[in-house]
């Protein structure tokens, strides 16, 4: 398992999940979000181009879900972990990642920031998010099901879930 690809809603935990394995596999961390924001929250340009590059590289762990890409990473990934919480569980988390960011001004990618007044809006990710929940879980439900290709596929579903299978891919030599 040398290229690993973490899916799920927001707030389901793919960065965090993303980076630690990334870490504990000693290989780099990709995060789509970094590479499609650019200034202001356009979209960059050179992201397709960017996530070619990145997943052309012997060994990473990429985060996320752009369907612009989707198709590459997939194809490239060795090992595919869904990360499936429980709806009320990736809202809560938003929530408090949201209200973190917004009160600690925390820089996110190319500068960017979260604001108060983005917060209503239909595509903030905790509406968002509340919205695709179960169109992601059909998604990548049906994805995992027709799936032929031979690969790790895991669906985690619980936080002692995630810390479970991470504590068996990191204890195999």
């Amino acid at each position: 398992m040398r290229r690993v690809l973490v899916v799920g809603v927001s707030g389901s935990g793919k960065s965090t999940l993303a980076r630690r394995l990334a870490a504990a596999l000693a290989v780099p961390h990709v995060e789509l979000d970094a590479l499609h924001h650019g200034p202001g929250w356009v979209p960059r340009p050179a992201f397709a181009a960017d996530v070619d590059a990145a997943t052309s590289a012997p060994a990473w762990v990429v985060d996320g879900n752009y369907s612009a890409v989707q198709d590459l990473v997939w194809s490239r990934a060795d090992a595919v972990v869904w990360l499936d919480p429980p709806r009320w569980l990736a809202e809560w988390r938003l929530i408090r990642r949201t209200a973190a960011r917004l009160l600690l001004r925390r820089d996110l990618w190319n500068g960017n920031r979260e604001r108060w007044r983005d917060v209503p809006r239909a595509d903030h990710p905790i509406r968002w998010s509340w919205r695709k929940h179960a169109v992601y879980r059909a998604r990548y439900a049906e994805r995992f099901a027709t799936e032929t290709r031979e690969r790790v596929r895991v669906r985690l579903r619980s936080r002692s879930e995630v810390e479970a299978w991470f504590a068996s891919v990191v204890d195999t030599p």
